[in-house]
């Protein structure tokens, strides 16, 4: 959390990183002030991309912002799991994918997997990606998983967006992906590059 913080700072102004320190200040002492507040990190910290290489799927400044405002709440347990269920369910798509960078940091255990099964379900490729960060990569049984990651290479996400590919990619997978991209080059079709990062999972 705190490297988090350090990245974000470089991203942010001066009144930016106070506008954040007063709205984590008020959520520690108040969990209902998250609500307000979580909608208007962008307007206030920006939502330039953390890394512009990483071709419009990574993180962004307000992704960044709202998963450092998640860990300031003063609730755990189910209370935690509510309140985070609630920023996600009611917000727009930019809070949405905020809630799923950050459940990696809350301690949640399973219980915000329905949050990134419903971003699954979209096509919204931002959602998709996000849905697939530390948290899903750790919470995801295998069969959800890898229809998650087969799902990128359909909606054109990165492969290098999805947390956890390197020790998760299994056979299956690798059967899945071999299956597509054969399908691909009957049709004339080209296949995408990153399909060969999980083809052959005894491989680096």
């Amino acid at each position: 959390m705190s490297d988090l913080r350090r990245i974000l700072d470089a991203h942010l102004t001066e009144s930016g990183a106070q506008w954040l320190d007063a709205a984590a200040e008020r959520i520690a002492a108040d969990a209902g002030a998250i609500r307000p507040l979580f909608p208007a990190v962008g307007r206030h910290c920006g939502r330039a991309p953390l890394d512009p290489a990483a071709d419009g799927h990574g993180w962004t400044v307000d992704d960044a912002g709202r998963a450092l405002l998640l860990t300031c709440l003063p609730l755990t347990g189910p209370a935690l799991a509510r309140e985070v269920g609630d920023l996600y369910r009611y917000g727009d798509a930019a809070e949405k994918r905020g809630v799923l960078r950050g459940l990696h940091l809350l301690g949640l255990g399973d219980e915000a997997l329905p949050l990134v099964h419903d971003a699954l379900r979209t096509n919204d490729t931002r959602l998709i990606a996000a849905a697939l960060g530390p948290y899903g990569a750790a919470h995801l049984d295998p069969h959800a998983y890898r229809h998650g990651v087969l799902k990128c290479v359909f909606t054109g996400v990165p492969l290098a967006a999805v947390a956890g590919l390197r020790e998760r990619r299994d056979a299956e997978l690798a059967r899945m992906f071999t299956a597509f991209a054969r399908e691909r080059v009957a049709a004339g079709r080209t296949v995408p590059a990153d399909v060969w990062l999980v083809t052959d999972p005894e491989e680096d």
